[in-house]
């Protein structure tokens, strides 16, 4: 997570996924400088509490949840908006961190939808049948 510096204030951006034997910032290019730059990603809610998540651990650097104030707070960034974001895949598939690892999935149920919903119809179909000969047998 890097700390982005905007006129309205400072949102942390996760860069992406960096392997163990990058982990020290001298084996990878720096973050971009002190200049205007662009970010193109999806803007995620923080995420205090992960859920099954082993607990964060912010003296090692440590984060199993994305919990931004909570980063904020070990990085000494003061006050951050409450949410991040998650940067797209760069140009240099090569570079470090790997970004545009998010995946957006969302589950495709319309066919047990519309089972559900045509299986409700018939079956209101078939109760109204039956109440219509109930009620045929009784006047006749």
């Amino acid at each position: 997570m890097t700390p982005l510096r905007t006129s309205d204030g400072t949102i942390l951006v996760n860069r992406g996924f960096v392997p163990p034997e990058r982990r020290a910032p001298a084996t990878r290019p720096p973050p971009p400088p002190d200049r205007v730059v662009t970010i193109v990603g999806l803007l995620r809610a923080s995420e205090p509490h992960g859920a099954f998540l082993r607990s964060n651990d912010p003296a090692d650097d440590r984060w199993y949840s994305r919990d931004v104030a909570a980063i904020a707070e070990a990085r000494g960034l003061g006050r951050v908006a409450p949410m991040f974001v998650d940067a797209e895949i760069q140009a240099d598939p090569e570079s470090y961190p790997v970004g545009g690892l998010t995946v957006i999935k969302f589950r495709n149920a319309h066919l047990s939808y519309a089972l559900t919903w045509f299986g409700l119809a018939g079956l209101s179909l078939f109760g109204l049948v039956i109440v219509l000969r109930a009620k045929g047998s009784a006047d006749g």
